[in-house]
């Protein structure tokens, strides 16, 4: 199918092109044929007028757990650590498969509508998570993360859940959907797994060529009992055991050291930034500044919402950028230009795809925004309003990969009602009590 659309208002995300201002973007298949001022030739199956519209690479959430939707604000008051061993983990104890179907579909049907086209998400049942996310029309790189507990002396991957999953999910899902699905390789945290584990998902990952995603660092004690049991920062742990040899997706990092930030530039480590998560559960700051200044690839993401409560990535790249400026008073700590880089081609550097940016050749993760809406008048600044001014809620259309999956509030992929039926009546009960 090719698709036009003119009267372009863009932030590009392209050095080489950085804004659009009433140009062209043309699409074919699944995507970017085209960018820039002048009219491309040809015939197209359908032509949108982006007049009082703004036109954004589709945003990349690089750090979910998306079917937490179930549990969104379940727990709340408390640190990471209590809010886990009291709350999460033993509601998550109660899933199945039916339940991550919903809450799956719940969480995308929220991030459709508030303009994100591509996820990175970590959590258990993932094959049916993998069905969900190809039905929905997202892109996703999935991962089970990793948790082993016995003594590293028991440790058996034919045992081992996580990994005969993390096989099952890569035979049966990697390069899904056309690329659609990517699979990756994946560690919980040092918190919940030992050596074994480490070096067993390392060598897969190596044996496979696939990609990393790993909770790192993102409470004090987290990083300090991690240093006092093996005298290492987490990240230079994992490390040691090759986890990093292929770069990867290191989420939260509020407390690496500065010799961490190092070794991240050096293995191509991205810092998964997720603010609003970690000042909910007290956790800390990020030292993105630092971090960007160290040369690390910084990116976004929402965590799960159980810890947010909010699957809405703008939220969270006005609080990128807002946040560094009050902790350090420098009103250019976080520019907005890097906030929304971090959402879109920063996430897609991340996650390995050919995606976050408005260029021709480029997969045609494209939204738009209704630019008439009150709260985006006037607009001195095209990336000052989609930074400080735009919601998830102005999103007016999604396209990933080149389909439009959401478009003035209908769901073109997801039935909202059933959807909302099934959360109600089966897995909310199912978790919580009551008919299931």
């Amino acid at each position: 199918m090719r698709v036009l659309f003119e009267h372009v208002t863009a932030l590009t995300m392209d050095p080489a092109l950085p804004e659009l201002k009433n140009g062209f973007v043309a699409v074919e298949g699944a995507k970017i044929a085209y960018a820039g001022d002048a009219r491309p030739a040809g015939e197209f199956d359908r032509v949108i007028d982006c007049t009082n519209k703004i036109m954004l690479p589709g945003l990349v959430n690089a750090h979910t757990h998306v079917p937490m939707s179930l549990l969104r604000g379940y727990g709340g008051g408390c640190d990471l650590h209590t809010w886990l061993n009291q709350y999460i983990f033993p509601a998550e104890a109660k899933l199945d498969p039916r339940c991550v179907a919903a809450g799956s579909a719940l969480g995308l049907a929220e991030m459709i509508a508030s303009g994100t086209t591509c996820i990175n998400d970590m959590y258990m049942y993932t094959e049916t998570i993998a069905q969900t996310v190809l039905d929905a029309g997202l892109s996703a790189n999935l991962s089970c993360g990793g948790v082993y507990f016995g003594a590293p002396e028991d440790f058996s991957p034919e045992t081992c859940n996580d990994c005969q999953n993390t096989k099952a999910l890569r035979e049966n899902w990697h390069g899904a959907g056309d690329g659609q699905i990517l699979v990756d390789a994946s560690i919980h945290a040092e918190y919940t797994s030992n050596e074994p584990l480490w070096q067993w998902v390392a060598d897969y990952a190596r044996q496979y060529n696939l990609g990393m995603h790993v909770h790192i660092s993102e409470t004090r004690s987290e990083h300090e009992n991690c240093l006092q049991k093996y005298g290492k920062t987490p990240i230079a742990l994992f490390d040691q055991y090759g986890v990093w040899e292929r770069g990867g997706a290191a989420a939260h990092c509020v407390w690496v050291a500065d010799s961490d930030m190092e070794l991240m530039e050096k293995r191509s480590i991205t810092a998964v930034h997720n603010p609003m998560s970690n000042l909910k559960l007290a956790s800390g700051v990020a030292r993105v500044p630092q971090l960007l200044e160290a040369g690390v690839n910084v990116a976004l993401g929402t965590d799960g919402v159980a810890s947010n409560n909010s699957h809405d990535l703008f939220e969270e790249i006005k609080l990128a950028a807002v946040l560094h400026k009050g902790v350090s008073g420098d009103p250019m700590a976080v520019s907005a230009r890097q906030a929304l880089a971090m959402a879109t081609v920063n996430g897609a550097k991340a996650l390995g795809r050919d995606t976050g940016v408005l260029a021709a050749g480029k997969i045609a993760d494209i939204i738009l925004l209704d630019a008439s809406r009150p709260n985006l008048i006037p607009c001195h600044d095209l990336a000052e309003n989609l930074v400080y001014s735009a919601r998830g809620s102005d999103v007016c259309m999604n396209m990933a990969r080149g389909r439009v999956i959401y478009e003035n509030g209908t769901f073109l992929t997801l039935d909202l009602e059933k959807l909302r039926a099934e959360v109600e009546g089966y897995a909310l009960p199912h978790i919580f009590g009551g008919n299931d």
